[in-house]
């Protein structure tokens, strides 16, 4: 949550200094929505953290998040990764268009800024050990993959199913 704070507090300030600040709440109704429910479903779900007992999901990436939907042991479906580049294009473009409307230029580049920081941040400390390996952003090793397929039964049966080879290459 932090990191995305690099990238939405110049958002926030340059949408109300260019006259834009209740559409504040239609950024911050569809981030409810996407990151509340829309990913986790579509991408959490597929996550062995979600597999976890209890209801709120324990993870490096969405601590605390409500559990709705049944945990999903295959991988990602190509709609699904699909709908999450959507998602992350609605969550990460809204604001610069009130920005670039309210003429806003200086904090645009620094939204533009903290978005691709934020995005490189999780790319390089999070994604590269998250266990959610099917996502779009994980940078985890295929030999690491096998590897933890190999001591999980269940996660490595729903991905052999969907076309994992182990120790070979993937479909």
């Amino acid at each position: 949550m932090g990191l995305f704070l690099i990238f939405a507090i110049p958002a926030f300030v340059g949408m109300i200094l260019g006259g834009y600040g209740w559409y504040l709440l239609g950024w911050v109704g569809l981030a409810i929505i996407f990151f509340g429910f829309w990913e986790i479903r579509i991408l959490c779900s597929h996550c062995p953290y979600y597999a976890e007992i209890g209801f709120m999901l324990r993870c490096i990436a969405n601590y605390g998040c409500p559990k709705f939907w049944k945990y999903h042991p295959e991988p990602i479906s190509n709609s699904e990764k699909i709908q999450l580049l959507i998602g992350f294009t609605l969550m990460c473009g809204y604001p610069f268009l009130f920005l670039i409307l309210g003429e806003q230029i200086i904090l645009s580049l620094l939204t533009a800024w903290g978005l691709i920081m934020f995005f490189w941040t999780l790319q390089k400390y999070t994604c590269s050990k998250c266990v959610n390996f099917s996502c779009l952003l994980n940078r985890v090793p295929k030999e690491v993959v096998d590897e933890y397929l190999k001591r999980n039964p269940v996660m490595r049966k729903a991905w052999e199913e969907n076309g994992w080879q182990i120790g070979g290459a993937t479909s």
